[in-house]
């Protein structure tokens, strides 16, 4: 059964033989019989790389037509089973009073929504205006536009604060005497057609995904980040870890693996100290990430801090950065969208923007909410161009959802959250958020051949040790760490602990030893 692992910090105190002992029998586990498992993965990534594409100064607008004309398309073909009695007209072929069908992308004007006039105001005002984390107000409204024209929307099925600029949609209603269309019903392209999952092989296998390592930030902790490592990697733990993590077939770095001071970038000329803060994170990331990439295949996305283009889709770092990590086959530095097959099992993700983008210019409950509607639109980033930043294509748009996934997530999001999305032909879809690691601990484990999941979360208190021992500054490191006990219910829920001994020097170079015990609890997690 799957379950959910908290790591707690429950106490330290001066450590002596004994407890070295215990740790060291703890870690006496006879790992030969151990095997890791293996799986049969494919990327499909080539839909967001930018290859021979050329930049000669094209606009947007060719981005547009070919969305609506993948959508409209699409819409179409859902007509005869939605409203066949209905005509479809154009905006421009609307008629006062007649109802019909209308097909087209929306345009949202917002009174919130910053403009370049409004950011010139605020360096000519002599107080500044504070920007809202949220753009949506009661008086937006929105706009319908075909090739032909637009058309202003009315009516409350059509509700703004739920839509954005670059949405595809149907409408059905008619035109009124002031020339607007009032709305009367709305189909959306839906879920797109799914693979069937593949049959179950009898093995467990799990597919790791964590985001917002930030290596170099303030929240970022190193021995939080080794925890996983050695978690990940089979070194933490009782025998049964090990075996868990022998079962661990790849591993997702979805995007903020680093993050650099930008007061630096400021300057034209760097002086070497600065060269160096600045390239030290990404030699610590390279460290952590070779430790994995010596046993597991691992996947690694650009994100909004990583040193890659700014633009969606972002494209691979380039791997000069990982000197260390890229030397193995495993390593694959990948873009951002994601998607790859792990097993016939499909995985769809993003390292956050597109929904980061959602939640500035429209209202949801949750993160997974924000997650289905870009399912349901059939479209991963229909913000972008308007809001968010993405490369111009010509002859496509490569955030057109054609598949739909089996697994979908998102990275760098506050909080962890998880459902099951199921769609009107059989489609299942488990979307997943994925939390900032470097604040939360946080840590997902996903098992592709079924619908259930687990994850892992590591040591959320900073304070490993004594402030008085921290603000020495001590060089210390993990000596041992091991599984003393664990006692499981019958309902699969239990406690155990484990515990690490670390040995450190103080200002005067007396050695010093002192051990955490962590409380492990085990919940079960649908």
């Amino acid at each position: 059964m799957p379950f959910v692992i908290y790591f707690y910090v429950a106490d330290y105190i001066t450590c002596n033989c004994k407890l070295l002992a215990i740790a060291m029998t703890a870690m006496d586990v006879d790992t030969g019989a151990l095997q890791r498992k293996q799986s049969l993965y494919q990327s499909m990534d080539e839909i967001f790389e930018i290859q021979k594409e050329m930049y000669k100064g094209q606009q947007y607008s060719q981005i547009y037509y070919i969305r609506l004309h993948l959508i409209r398309t699409l819409i179409h073909s859902l007509l005869p089973n939605w409203k066949p009695h209905l005509p479809v007209c154009t905006v421009l072929g609307l008629e006062e009073g007649k109802e019909c069908i209308i097909v087209g992308t929306l345009y949202k004007h917002m009174k919130l929504k910053p403009t370049i006039l409004s950011e010139y105001s605020k360096e000519r005002s002599a107080t500044p205006l504070v920007s809202p984390d949220n753009f949506v107000h009661p008086d937006d409204t929105l706009v319908l536009e075909d090739e032909s024209g637009r058309v202003n929307l009315k009516g409350n099925v059509l509700s703004p604060s739920v839509y954005v600029t670059g949405n595809v949609v149907a409408l059905h209603g008619k035109e009124t005497d002031a020339g607007d269309f009032f709305v009367d019903d709305v189909l959306e392209a839906g879920l797109p057609p799914q693979l069937d999952l593949p049959n179950k092989s009898g093995e467990d296998k799990y597919v790791v995904l964590v985001s917002g390592l930030n290596v170099g930030s303030s929240s970022s902790n190193p021995l939080q980040l080794q925890l996983l490592v050695d978690h990940i990697t089979g070194h933490l733990g009782d025998e049964k870890e090990q075996q868990s993590a022998s079962k661990i077939v790849q591993v997702v770095v979805a995007g903020n693996s680093v993050k650099v001071r930008h007061g630096l970038l400021n300057g034209q000329n760097l002086a070497s100290k600065d060269q160096s803060k600045l390239s030290e994170p990404i030699k610590e990331l390279d460290i952590f990430l070779t430790q994995i990439a010596a046993g597991i295949p691992i996947d690694i996305m650009p994100g909004y801090n990583d040193p890659a283009n700014f633009a969606l889709p972002q494209q691979p770092l380039n791997k000069c950065l990982f000197p260390g990590s890229s030397a193995y086959n495993t390593f694959r530095s990948c873009t951002n969208p994601h998607l790859f097959d792990v097993d016939n099992v499909r995985f769809l993700g993003t390292s956050g923007q597109n929904i980061d983008d959602l939640e500035k210019y429209s209202e949801a409950k949750d993160t997974l909410e924000f997650m289905e509607r870009t399912l349901r639109w059939r479209h991963l980033a229909p913000t972008a161009p308007n809001t968010l930043g993405c490369y111009p294509f010509t002859d496509r748009d490569p955030f057109f959802i054609e598949s739909c996934p089996h697994v979908y997530f998102i990275g760098n999001q506050n909080k962890y959250a998880t459902r099951i999305l199921k769609g009107l032909e059989g489609q299942v879809v488990r979307l997943i958020s994925i939390p900032r690691f470097s604040e939360t601990g946080i840590a997902v484990m996903v098992k592709p051949s079924t619908e259930t999941r687990v994850f892992v979360s590591l040591p959320e208190d900073k304070s490993y040790f004594p402030e008085s021992i921290a603000d020495r500054r001590l060089c210390f490191s993990v000596y041992a760490t091991g599984a003393i006990s664990t006692e499981r219910s019958d309902d699969d829920a239990g406690f155990g602990y484990l515990l690490i001994v670390v040995m450190g020097c103080d200002g005067e170079g007396h050695q010093i030893w002192w051990w955490l015990l962590k409380t492990l609890a085990f919940e079960e997690e649908g």
